[in-house]
């Protein structure tokens, strides 16, 4: 997409509607996106830290980056023993081979692929992985479509295996579907419209029209303070890092030799609220 850097950028700006309305991740998601055993991960797009919070709560060990100072500074207040850096994807500030997990959420479709992915490979220990997470509202719930229609989904279709399998930097890409509920109010769905993207960057009439149009759609299907259910699909995806070629050093009766070091859906509740 031609406004995609834009886009991108945006999320600054609406840093504390963010890490107000958007929903967490379940635990059960993170286990299977980065193991049940304590780690290093290192999180790319880490944003204020929703994430983060759920591998943080598991044990690993996380150095959170994200190109944005101002929704790390959102993360650093949450969690401000995590390590943090101001960094992009296509650009970490790590040495070579230093973590067994590289993890992003809701930020793949953002990168450079070409230079991200390389990237990533070079600072994933032999046999580590890298894993990818969007939460996408299951849009399947037709009250659940309609309100798409109003905000946007633009997360819509995000699988990255083809952009991972012709990297070929990473083994076979695996995937696996979650699901959680986010409890919204009248107040916290507002955050969440303006933490979209496509609205971040509209002039504020533009914003306060998308407003108003979200809170009659709320008045019309919610239930007032006691508020509602949004149902998330989280679409999780991990990849091996490829095997690392290790050459040995010149035997003194033959050439060198070089070997390779392998590395080491539920039925949906279909609530209408209205």
């Amino acid at each position: 997409m031609t406004d995609q850097p834009d886009h991108a950028r945006s999320f600054g700006s609406v840093a504390d509607a963010y890490d107000r309305g958007r929903p967490g991740y379940p635990a059960e998601a993170v286990a299977w996106l980065v193991g049940e055993q304590p780690l290093t991960v290192l999180e790319i797009g880490a944003g204020t830290g929703k994430l983060t919070d759920a591998l943080v709560a598991a044990g690993h060990d996380v150095h959170a980056t994200d190109p944005d100072d101002e929704m790390l500074a959102r993360l650093r207040l949450r969690l401000p023993d995590v390590r943090t850096s101001t960094a992009a994807a296509e650009e970490l500030p790590v040495p070579d081979a230093s973590y067994d997990v590289v993890i992003g959420a809701q930020c793949f479709h953002w990168f450079d692929h070409e230079r991200a992915l390389p990237e990533i490979a070079r600072v994933l220990k032999p046999g580590g992985h890298l894993a990818l997470v969007w939460n996408q509202r299951d849009e399947r719930i037709p009250w659940v479509k309609k309100l798409g229609r109003i905000i946007g989904s633009q997360e819509r279709g995000t699988d990255p295996t083809d952009e991972v399998d012709a990297s070929g930097c990473f083994g076979p890409v695996e995937h696996e579907l979650h699901k959680h509920w986010q409890v919204i109010d009248r107040d916290s769905i507002q955050d969440l419209v303006l933490s979209r993207s496509n609205v971040a960057v509209l002039d504020e009439e533009g914003r306060r029209a998308k407003l108003a149009e979200v809170l009659a759609f709320y008045d019309d299907y919610g239930r007032g303070m006691d508020g509602m259910q949004l149902p998330y699909v989280v679409s999780c995806f991990r990849a091996p890092v490829a095997d690392r070629i290790v050459r040995t050093p010149v035997a003194e009766d033959g050439p060198p030799a070089a070997e390779p070091t392998p590395a080491v859906d539920d039925d949906v509740l279909l609530i209408d609220f209205r």
